[in-house]
């Protein structure tokens, strides 16, 4: 008998309740970010709501440009599989400050379940190492990602974390905020936190 999977939004807490007011979190665009939204919404959160494989990139960006702050990617298997050349990118950067964390349910959730590549013998974690990534991880319990992440926010990275989960989402209501304000706050606290941690 298997390991029972967990759901995306469990995960996505642990992941909060980890790391939460320390890191910039970058989450995928559709039930991911309204999940995360559903559970806490704070100014480090930066909600995707378009440019579907790009939470990758941009997390890359962020933790060149915020090297004194750990950078959370909260990204999909059918994102990353839409934009896999990022992670060659992250290896020949290797910002050190960089999680990236895979939320694999083999399905587009967010356009009605459709079987990614992942359910038919893709295996995320062996591209990583093709690419060159170093610190990959599987995680399939709650308890290993939680001390997982606690490891990550101590050590140097990038780190990529590939988590099995159920398929299926939450039942969480649509994101009320206007992008245009997501980013502006977002961007506004990445600064004022910055400059902080310049002063010390």
């Amino acid at each position: 008998m298997g390991v029972k999977k967990f759901k995306r939004i469990d995960a996505i807490k642990t992941i909060v309740e980890s790391l939460e007011d320390k890191c910039l979190i970058v989450c995928n665009l559709g039930f991911p970010s309204r999940e995360l939204y559903s559970l806490k919404d704070s100014p480090n959160h930066f909600y995707m709501l378009g440019s579907m494989g790009l939470a990758s990139s941009i997390g890359l960006g962020l933790a060149l440009a915020q090297k004194k702050k750990k950078i959370v990617v909260i990204d999909g298997d059918g994102s990353i599989l839409m934009n896999l050349g990022s992670l060659a990118t992250i290896t020949f950067q290797s910002p050190p400050n960089l999680i990236h964390i895979i939320l694999d349910n083999k399905g587009y959730g967010s356009t009605g379940g459709q079987p990614t590549f992942t359910a038919n013998g893709i295996d995320l974690l062996k591209i990583a190492h093709g690419m060159g990534l170093k610190k990959r991880f599987r995680i399939d319990q709650r308890e290993s990602l939680q001390s997982l992440l606690q490891k990550c926010l101590e050590e140097s990275g990038p780190h990529f974390i590939w988590v099995d989960i159920e398929s299926g989402n939450a039942n969480v209501p649509e994101i009320d905020l206007d992008p245009v304000m997501i980013s502006e706050r977002f961007r506004n606290h990445a600064i004022k936190t910055s400059q902080k941690l310049n002063e010390k």
